[in-house]
């Protein structure tokens, strides 16, 4: 049997694209000679449809266009994700589904058993779980077909059943979600997979970004002995054929954490602005590490002619700032404006002297100056057309070092879901062939500067500090007595925990935060904004 991964990148709700798209993979794949073609989990629809799920319209387009690509299935068989209808009495409207399509009919539907309700997902909010475990018969291989979730360590195993039937193979469509460790927990799992119930599997992911979530691909084929035997590219469309007679072990392609979160990142700007139909991004160049590292990532993903950077100088701003600002938009060819904000922040001074009276300045004053700079970046966003890029990282959002409706304004957040100390690594990898970034901007002390020979320490503990201790509390859920256990100062500790609670109403105004992370700002950070601090 010749069997076909179809990895493709789609868009949410759009029908007819992801359509066509479908149907050129299949004609490509029958062209090949291939007998099956797999697509991911909801390749119609794209992931995750949300509650388009609870229009009915919605669900008659999808019975069409799953109509219409039957339709070319003459000789070949594809199998792909789509939502379906509940057709009995009882739970959720929807199911989430592997359409399996042959002889230029819907032959048969196959349903998701777990639905996945941690992190980032939902889905047991839309869709009914799957009751019933058949395998399916094409061309006399009989084929255990899951659904992403069905495959990991879950209450109900749908394969317990499946194997009964004493499959050839397991094929898994999945939407899969990048995180910089998820790519090794996925060769695990099928590995474990295969070795258990001695038969192949082949595995497709989506690839593409929606919104805050990324995709990666790098679908797989593994032998029955727990071997990988083929790999599709990672962060890449692509298709690849399969002999399932002759599975044979192939070299494992494997890249690292760092350069997976590069090219995830440039992915996720480039589909939020292609998805969305926009084209240049704006943001404002500081001289610092972040909006170095997003002008970088913005450059990769929509090139050089479709970004401009603004130079806002304040009283405080110091002249190597500048000069790296502008080195590095040079080394970039992006254009850029300078705009100094000497003239405005003295004009906010003084109309609001006479309220202020004699109160000393403080952080009031720092806000006004990232509060100007935000007015003038949306000003040229909505003259211009272009859209802002938020470049705070994760570090600041997570102890609210950063001010609404200022630094944290934009449409997209780049770095919200990277450390500190990770975007530093992520500087030194994008110049790692030639300097983009200007050594400078990587090697001075960071600073916000709105007021004189600040430095981020002066609020702070050191990076390294503080980022140990913030991933211990987001990342490992390690409380007080842990993170204190393991050497951090007590003090410090409660401090830093007390600033992530109580600055959670800025993150729930925040741009949307590309995740690369298993546990990022967003959907799968579920705090009350009101609760007692730490």
């Amino acid at each position: 049997m010749k069997l076909g991964l179809a990895q493709i990148n789609v868009r949410i709700n759009d029908f007819e694209s992801n359509t066509k798209k479908i149907i050129d993979y299949i004609l490509k794949a029958a062209n090949t000679g291939a007998d099956i073609v797999v697509f991911p989990e909801l390749a119609l629809v794209g992931y995750p449809p949300s509650d388009f799920l609870e229009y009915d319209d919605y669900m008659q387009k999808i019975s069409a266009h799953m109509q219409q690509i039957a339709s070319v299935c003459i000789g070949c068989c594809a199998i792909v994700g789509a939502p379906s209808v509940n057709t009995t009495s009882t739970g959720r409207k929807r199911l989430n589904s592997a359409y399996i399509l042959f002889d230029g009919k819907i032959q048969q539907i196959v349903h998701k058993t777990n639905l996945p309700i941690y992190d980032v997902f939902d889905e047991s909010r839309f869709f009914e779980p799957n009751q019933t475990f058949t395998t399916v018969l094409y061309k006399g291989y009989r084929l255990a077909v899951v659904i992403c979730e069905d495959t990991w360590d879950s209450v109900t195993n749908p394969m317990e059943k499946l194997i009964l039937d004493h499959p050839d193979c397991i094929i898994n469509i999945s939407a899969s979600p990048f995180s910089y460790t998820q790519i090794p927990k996925r060769l695990e799992m099928m590995r474990k997979q295969t070795e258990q119930y001695k038969i192949p599997m082949f595995y497709v992911n989506h690839i593409g970004a929606q919104t805050d979530l990324i995709f990666d691909g790098g679908s797989i084929c593994m032998n029955k002995d727990g071997h990988v035997c083929g790999q599709m590219p990672y962060f890449a469309e692509g298709l690849s054929i399969f002999d399932s007679e002759n599975l044979k072990q192939a070299d494992l392609v494997e890249i690292s954490a760092i350069e997976g979160i590069y090219r995830a990142l440039v992915l996720g700007i480039k589909d939020f602005f292609f998805k969305l139909g926009l084209q240049k991004a704006i943001l404002g160049l500081s001289g610092g590490i972040d909006s170095a590292v997003v002008c970088v990532l913005a450059v990769d993903a929509l090139g050089a002619e479709n970004v401009h950077g603004v130079l806002m100088p304040s009283p405080y701003s110091s002249k190597h700032s500048i000069d790296d600002a502008k080195q590095l938009a040079e080394n970039l060819g992006v254009s850029y404006d300078l705009i100094s904000i000497d003239t405005l922040f003295s004009n906010f001074n003084q109309a609001l002297l006479p309220v202020f009276t004699d109160r000393k300045p403080d952080l009031t004053e720092e806000n006004i100056q990232a509060r100007i700079r935000g007015v003038l970046l949306m000003a040229i966003s909505n003259k211009m057309g272009y859209v802002l890029l938020n470049t705070s990282n994760k570090s600041e959002m997570a102890v609210g070092y950063g001010t609404l409706y200022g630094d944290m304004c934009g449409a997209l957040s780049v770095l919200g879901d990277l450390y500190k100390t990770q975007v530093y690594e992520l500087a030194q990898f994008m110049n790692r062939k030639v300097e983009r970034i200007p050594i400078n901007s990587i090697e001075k002390p960071p600073s916000a500067e709105l007021r004189d020979h600040q430095k981020d320490t002066d609020s702070l503990p050191p990076y390294e500090v503080l980022d140990a201790i913030l991933f211990a509390y987001i990342e490992n859920r390690e409380g007080v007595e842990d993170i204190v256990n393991k050497g951090f100062d007590n003090p410090l500790v409660h401090r830093v925990l007390g600033m992530i609670n109580k600055n959670e109403f800025k993150r729930y105004q925040a741009a949307p935060v590309l995740r690369v992370s298993s546990r990022a700002f967003g959907k799968g950070w579920a705090m009350p904004i009101v609760a007692k601090q730490n």
